[in-house]
């Protein structure tokens, strides 16, 4: 190469003679190599890391060069994999290169033709890498299920792909239908458990005496109606994701039984006596406030901190601005193909009326709304006297909000500023992640009053201003959204400490 650059390969070679000749080259072109002589020796190295390269041989004494590329293409589509045989035809480079190899070099090839072949395979990464960076840049309108484009499901969309690979419990927020299970089909899509279980429960719509069998099993006689031995959803889902919807629904009870799991990864089936252990990678989710629940003494303080360790707060409809058109526009289309109609826009009135209206049903709402009027009309326009009458009023519900991005996206918040200048608090200043305040800081009165108490006063009027969206407050404010959950804790303590 004009220009070495460093870069790892995996060497696939059953011949020892050639794999040490190719590895010099290989190294002389700035790679740092590793060589296997076996098919299966290259399956175990790439399971513990992933070259940037892959050189593999067709013809292996074990398994074909074909059949790890193949798995290659499934399981670890960004290494570039370049073929080698020294029985080339065109009919195997062909087929080499539809099952997704870059290139295929036929032995006995010299230094420079390899050289040529891994400048363009790492030319050709590098453009990979420079437009999938240019492409996460840019606002998603679709994501892993999710449509929309602003400004709070950006930050929805940038929380999913921090935490996919974690095996952190994620616990998500939100009113009922603005798609709690999306989100965590979302994560667990989004992760490397990709491609094992994802296992979801609803804890509400399952009786109380079965949700303890219906999440670790139970044995053959356990209790009545119990004629075999059954596996639990825990059992199901090891390797890849268990989501406990409406989790605050769960026996006080069962949840110790659920925190011995989570802490160990260890259960006992109902009515069995063999301990079990799995991997599982938790996602909870509830339309409550989970730290009122724990106030209100039906949630366990202890399971809370378990399963609240990354808090997604997933906004509601009325606060997504104009992702409304974008998911009634989608939803218009999927429902047309189903229903086998011709509708192909809605009209101004439609739009304004979708715009208006406050969703308190969120996006569950809007799609029986659109499937409704699709189904009950004909043409090609949805007219606003096709919406349910609910919709089409001109009256705007308490507490909506015209469906544009709220105005704290595109100006300064007046009510902060007015805190910040009421009590006088100098120096806002971030320190890692914690919004603090130095010196002093004044009550409107004169008086000194405590910095947590200024710095509440700020927040809450961030979160106000923002219509209750907390996600979109922190990032105006520079913060996250768990330092946010984290301070009203210690505020609702003082308070109590202070009664």
């Amino acid at each position: 190469m004009d220009k070495q650059i460093e870069f790892t390969a995996l060497l696939v070679e059953d011949s020892m003679s050639l794999g040490a000749l190719y590895t010099e080259y290989l190294r002389a072109e700035g790679a740092k190599v590793t060589l296997v002589h076996y098919g299966q020796d290259a399956l175990s190295e790439l399971a513990k890391w992933q070259p940037e390269l892959l050189i593999l041989d067709i013809k292996l004494p074990d398994i074909s060069g074909m059949e790890v590329l193949e798995t290659v293409q499934k399981k670890y589509p960004d290494i570039s994999v370049i073929m080698i045989t020294a029985h080339g035809t065109i009919d195997i480079a062909v087929d080499a290169m539809r099952a997704g190899a870059f290139d295929f070099l036929v032995k006995p090839f010299d230094a420079k033709r390899l050289s040529i072949t891994l400048r363009n395979a790492l030319k050709q990464k590098e453009l990979f890498n420079l437009v999938a960076k240019y492409e996460n840049s840019l606002p998603k309108a679709n994501f892993q299920g999710f449509i929309g484009n602003s400004l709070a499901m950006q930050a929805v969309y940038k929380t999913i792909d921090s935490v996919a690979n974690s095996k952190a419990s994620v616990f998500v927020v939100g009113e009922s239908g603005t798609g709690k299970e999306v989100c965590a089909h979302a994560i667990h899509n989004a992760g490397s458990r990709r491609d094992k279980p994802f296992v979801a429960l609803n804890c509400a719509s399952i009786p109380k005496d079965l949700i303890e069998s219906e999440i670790f099993g139970h044995t053959k006689g356990a209790f009545t109606g119990a004629h075999a031995n059954r596996d639990g959803a825990a059992t199901r889902a090891h390797g890849g994701t268990l989501f406990l919807d409406e989790i605050c629904e769960m026996d006080l009870e069962l949840q110790s039984k659920l925190l011995r799991f989570i802490q160990t990864g260890v259960f006992q089936r109902v009515g069995g006596s063999r301990e079990e252990k799995v991997d599982v990678r938790f996602i909870s989710a509830t339309n409550r406030a989970p730290w009122d629940e724990v106030k209100a003494g039906r949630f366990r303080e202890d399971l809370f901190y378990r399963l609240h360790v990354i808090p997604i707060e997933l906004p509601p409809l009325r606060m997504r601005g104009k992702d409304i058109l974008l998911l009634a526009k989608r939803l218009l289309k999927e429902y047309n193909r189903e229903e086998g109609k011709s509708f192909a826009r809605y009209s101004e009135e439609a739009i304004q009326s979708l715009l208006r209206y406050n969703w308190p049903g969120n996006v569950r709402q809007l799609q029986n709304v659109v499937r409704q009027a699709v189904v009950l009309g004909s043409g090609q326009q949805i007219e606003l006297s096709m919406l349910p009458q609910l919709i089409d009023s001109n009256h705007q519900p308490s507490g909506s909000r015209v469906a544009n991005e709220p105005s704290c996206d595109k100006q300064p918040l007046p009510q902060i500023e007015a805190v910040v200048a009421a009590t006088d608090a100098t120096n806002k200043s971030l320190i890692g992640d914690e919004l603090s305040f130095s010196e002093t800081a004044l009550a409107p009165d004169g008086h000194i009053q405590p910095l947590w108490l200024s710095e509440k006063q700020t927040i809450e009027a961030a979160i106000a201003q923002c219509d209750g969206n907390v996600p979109k407050a922190a990032a105006l404010l520079d913060i996250s959204a768990s330092t946010i959950y984290r301070k009203r804790q210690s505020w609702e303590e003082k308070q109590e400490a202070d009664a």
